[in-house]
């Protein structure tokens, strides 16, 4: 009789998912987008997005070779950071920003950590944030949708910052991209579309994206700029980077809590200062840096809610 028992070392679970398939998936998810930003803003958004992929895939190529390790081009993370840092781009920018940004992004908050699964910021968030410090004049410069050219026009978000009238924003104008604001944040059905792709196929959890939502919605409702209990908690939802953010860059694998009671935290945290950064600071949105705060956080918590081993106290 044949033996059929086989000794092997673990792990004895394989699955046909890498992280490379999951990150082309990624990329496949937010092509809805990225089209639909191209559509808005004109062919200088594409030309924005090809030049930030190409910048933040040449940098990870350069710096493996140099530190003679593993080309490790094929498994999308680099595609997907320069991808990112140009959905976070307004349309207008000189070329040399979605450069300087990748090389940022890829250099120094992925690579100096050690490359993929090492890094403790989101490397396109923080690419995005040196830029806006670096550059806030191109970086809040944004163009009016439909346009093709260098009209500038203001997002919703920074015209309720000044006080100004919103009205003549509909909620379906915001749902379809009419308005200014970054290549990739623009168009929130795009987005739900290609979030929904990754909900469905199990690729994100709805722990960390719902919480950070919802929490932002909640807090622009209480505290709204005509009173208490009387915010437009559904006009925040939809303007600024808020759907970006929550289903695409929150739920990193490599930047966000491991287990379900971390990320409702994470996705707490975020929307509470999301929240807090439009409400009271003195930048209109506040996504960006919300979610890198709450990346620095993602060690401590993981280390109060890390689950219990089994047979142990």
């Amino acid at each position: 009789m044949k033996n059929k028992l086989i000794v092997t070392n673990s792990p004895h679970l394989h699955t046909e998912e890498s992280a490379s398939r999951i990150m082309w998936l990624v990329v496949l998810s937010l092509l809805p987008a990225g089209l639909a930003g191209v559509f808005i803003f004109g062919v200088r958004a594409a030309w924005i997005i090809l030049i930030s992929v190409l910048a933040a895939v040449a940098t990870e190529a350069l710096i493996q070779r140099l530190t003679k390790r593993q080309l490790a081009l094929y498994d999308g993370s680099a595609f997907l950071t320069g991808l990112l840092l140009a959905y976070n781009l307004p349309s207008q920018v000189p070329y040399w920003i979605p450069v300087v940004g990748s090389v940022f992004s890829i250099a120094i908050a992925k690579q100096i950590f050690g490359g993929l699964g090492q890094n403790i910021f989101n490397p396109a968030l923080a690419g995005r944030a040196f830029l806006m410090a670096s550059w806030p004049k191109y970086m809040t410069a944004f163009t009016r949708p439909f346009s093709y050219d260098a009209v500038t026009s203001a997002t919703p978000l920074a015209l309720l910052k000044e006080g100004k009238l919103i009205e003549h924003f509909s909620y379906w104008d915001l749902l379809l991209g009419k308005r200014g604001g970054c290549i990739g944040e623009v168009c929130i059905l795009a987005l739900v579309l290609g979030a929904l792709f990754l909900l469905i196929r199990g690729y994100i959890s709805w722990h960390i994206p719902i919480t950070y939502i919802f929490t932002t919605g909640l807090m622009m409702y209480v505290f709204g700029a005509k009173g208490l209990f009387e915010g437009d908690w559904f006009f925040h939802i939809l303007s600024g980077g808020l759907v970006l953010g929550a289903f695409f860059m929150a739920t990193d694998y490599v930047t966000s809590p491991l287990t379900r009671k971390g990320q409702v935290i994470f996705g707490f945290g975020c929307g509470l200062l999301t929240a807090i950064i439009r409400l009271w600071g003195g930048y209109p949105e506040g996504a960006s840096y919300a979610i890198l705060m709450m990346n620095a956080a993602t060690p401590i918590i993981d280390r109060y809610t890390a689950n219990r081993i089994y047979g142990t106290r």
